[in-house]
């Protein structure tokens, strides 16, 4: 196993480190990989240097091609990480200047953000999250480590083999395999599962797009205004987003989408389709029934699979509305799926066909939402003339 973060509080003097939260694990133990790589005599420069050179996550792409993504949500995370990297390289020089040769942790090599930039990609691609001390509640608290061995394996979400970490109660050492699952033939890719995410974070922190992901999705801002807009534009009568009746108004506190500190954040695509808190919002600020709406537990009211917990009426209305929005949502996006399609037959570099696929990921969660709900649009008012 290689640089457990532990030990890195060496590389650079506390006021460096105290600045880098949680969220920027990758950066602490980039901090490592530049030292060991600067370090004569290194154990693990056979391995860092068969690192790649360059990497095709978004922080390394064009100003047109960061542009090119057309995602604000991921516009977003890509500059935060650049700004970033550009104010911590002003802060690392300003402490490494004022150090001795001797006490230099980096060998007196120069650190600047495109460095930075390195260290904390070949990182992000590489390291896995593994098991460190117990606590006394008796979890395991995580500990990001680069495996060379993980190095060989690519990811699939129908992975070959996995990761069996063991630890002898009287070794301190951790002892890391990587196992197979079925009969693996020779020549044969060693597939693991990198974790159910999004394309979001495959392209951020490992430089690819999983086409038809079924764990991607969009992100939407929860808004009073837009959601009346999405719902008259599907014809829905009175929407009362924008106003919502004080019993209303309660459940949309409670479900984290009002208050102080709302999280304004909801998604559509992805496993669940609708976020639970989306739908129960559209389903309760469609309803004029209070009695009936207190009938059921939000658990209910967020769940897809309760078909119709308000009525069918209110159903249809809730899936028309979510697709009005989808329509709102795909056209915010400059090119359509076809303008796409038209540029990658073209021939772009890696970065730009990257950016490409990516915003055409995003198109298609959309429009395979809205079939989905066009289709149970058609089923409830098929089953309700049946009925009829």
């Amino acid at each position: 196993m290689l640089f457990p973060r532990k030990q890195i509080s060496t590389v650079l003097n506390w006021t460096i480190w105290e600045h880098l939260t949680e969220e920027l694990w990758a950066m602490k133990l980039g901090l490592k990989l530049l030292q060991e790589r600067a370090k004569v005599g290194s154990f693990w420069w056979p391995y860092i240097s068969n690192l790649p050179e360059t990497y095709t996550v978004p922080i390394f792409f064009s100003g047109e091609d960061i542009k090119n993504l057309q995602y604000a949500p991921l516009l977003y995370q890509v500059n935060k990480r650049c700004r970033f990297l550009l104010e911590f390289e002003q802060e690392v020089k300003n402490v490494l200047k004022n150090l001795k040769p001797s006490e230099h942790p980096l060998g007196g090599q120069d650190v600047d953000a495109s460095s930075l930039g390195w260290a904390m990609s070949a990182v992000s691609s590489r390291a896995f999250r593994l098991y460190g001390k117990k606590l006394p509640n008796g979890t395991h608290s995580d500990i990001p480590m680069m495996l060379p061995l993980i190095d060989m394996c690519n990811h699939s979400f129908n992975p070959n083999a996995r990761i069996l970490q063991e630890q002898d109660a009287g070794n301190p050492k951790m002892l890391i395999k990587v196992v197979a699952e079925r009969e693996i033939k020779q020549s044969d890719p060693l597939l693991l599962n990198y974790g159910c995410l999004s394309n979001d974070f495959f392209l951020l922190d490992y430089g690819f797009v999983i086409p038809s992901n079924p764990y991607d999705h969009i992100e939407l801002k929860y808004d009073g205004a837009l959601m009346d807009a999405a719902s008259m534009a599907a014809g829905v009568s009175s929407p009362n987003f924008s106003s919502p009746a004080p019993w209303q108004q309660e459940i949309l506190f409670q479900l984290n989408l009002d208050g102080e500190v709302p999280n304004l954040k909801v998604t559509i695509g992805g496993p669940e389709l609708v976020e639970g808190r989306l739908l129960a919002a559209l389903r309760v600020l469609l309803s004029n029934d209070r009695e009936m709406v207190q009938r059921y537990d939000l658990s209910v009211l967020k769940s897809l699979s309760a078909e119709g917990p308000l009525g069918v009426a209110n159903e249809v209305a809730a899936f028309r509305t979510i697709i009005a929005l989808c329509v709102i949502a795909v056209g915010h996006f400059p090119t359509k799926i076809m303008d796409d399609e038209s540029l990658l037959k073209q021939g772009v570099s890696v970065s730009t066909e990257l950016a490409i696929q990516f915003r055409m990921q995003k198109k298609s969660v959309i429009i395979d939402v809205m079939r989905d709900l066009t289709k149970r649009v058609k089923l409830l008012l098929s089953k309700e003339t049946t009925t009829a």
